[in-house]
C-alpha cells in the first residue's frame, strides 16, 4: 500500500503536466485562425513567467503576476467575445449524424456545380454557394427559401439570375441537395481584407469563420471563381482546380 502511495506521489507532477499540455493545446486550437491567438501565445507565456517567480520565491513579481491575471481574463471576455462565441460554435454544433455522400452523388454534384459555374461567368452573373459539411447550417438554411432539390445546374443558374428575388442571397447545399436560396450569411470582421472584395467574398468569410462550410464564389465584377475554407480563400480557380479542392474537402469529412 505504502509503495502505490509513493508510485502516485512521484506520477502526480508528471500528470499535472500532461493534463496541463493537453489544455493548453486544446485553448490554441480552440483560438486557431483568430486574432486571439497571438494573445493567448502571450498569456501562456505570462503563466510560465508565473510559475517560475512563484518557485523562485520572487514575492513582488509574484503578487504583480496574481493582480494581472485577475484584470486579464476580465478584458479578454469582452475584448475577444466574438471569437470566444464562435469558437463555443464550432465545439456545439458538431454533426455526429452526419451522412456519407455515395461516389456517384458527389460526382453529380460538382459535375452540375461546375457546369452553372463556367455558365455564370460566361452570363457576366456572380454566385454565392455553401456546402454544409460536419456543422449543420440549420440556422442559415432557415433565414431563406426552402427548396430541397436535386443539385442542378439549371436550376443553380435560374436561382442567381438578375430580378429573381432569391439571387442576392446565398444557396445552400446539404447532403447533394439544394436546401434553400436568399439565404443570409454573417459577414466576415476580418478588417485587414481588401476593399477589392465585395459582399459576397465578405459573407462567405463570414461563414467560414463560423462554421466549416465549403463555399463556392463567383464573382460577379472579375468573372472568377473562389473556394473559401476554415477563413483560407483560394482565388482564380479553374473549373477543374475548383471541383478537385471541393471534392479533397468533402473527402475529409468521411475521415472526421
Amino acid at each position: 500500500m505504502v509503495e502505490i502511495t509513493n508510485l502516485i506521489y512521484l506520477w502526480k507532477p508528471a500528470i499535472e503536466i500532461l493534463i496541463l499540455w493537453l489544455v493548453i493545446y486544446h485553448v490554441l486550437l480552440f483560438f486557431e485562425g483568430t486574432r486571439a491567438i497571438q494573445v493567448v501565445r502571450g498569456i501562456i507565456i505570462l503563466l510560465i513567467a508565473f510559475f517560475a517567480f512563484e518557485k523562485l520565491e520572487f514575492q513582488v513579481l509574484d503578487w504583480l503576476m496574481t493582480k494581472l491575471f485577475g484584470i486579464s481574463v476580465i478584458a479578454i471576455l469582452i475584448i475577444f467575445q466574438q471569437e470566444i462565441r464562435q469558437g463555443l460554435a464550432k465545439l456545439g454544433q458538431k454533426n455526429i449524424f452526419a451522412t456519407t455522400l455515395r461516389e456517384e452523388e458527389l460526382d453529380h454534384m460538382l459535375r452540375e456545380l461546375g457546369n452553372a459555374a463556367e455558365n455564370i461567368i460566361k452570363n457576366k452573373l456572380g454566385a454565392l454557394i455553401a456546402i454544409e459539411k460536419n456543422v449543420p447550417l440549420t440556422a442559415y438554411i432557415e433565414s431563406g427559401v426552402l427548396i430541397d432539390a436535386r443539385v442542378s445546374s439549371d436550376l443553380v443558374e435560374a436561382i442567381f439570375t438578375p430580378n429573381n428575388p432569391l439571387h442576392d442571397g446565398g444557396l445552400i447545399i446539404k447532403n447533394a441537395r439544394i436546401m434553400a436560396a436568399g439565404c443570409l450569411f454573417p459577414l466576415t470582421h476580418n478588417q485587414d481584407l481588401s476593399r477589392i472584395y465585395g459582399t459576397r467574398h465578405r459573407a462567405a468569410l463570414g461563414l467560414s469563420e463560423e462554421t466549416d462550410a465549403i463555399i463556392v464564389i463567383v464573382s460577379e465584377e472579375r468573372h472568377d471563381i473562389s473556394l473559401v475554407y476554415q477563413g483560407k480563400l483560394y482565388r482564380d480557380l479553374s473549373r477543374e482546380d475548383l471541383l478537385s479542392k471541393i471534392k479533397e474537402t468533402i473527402k475529409l469529412k468521411e475521415n472526421a
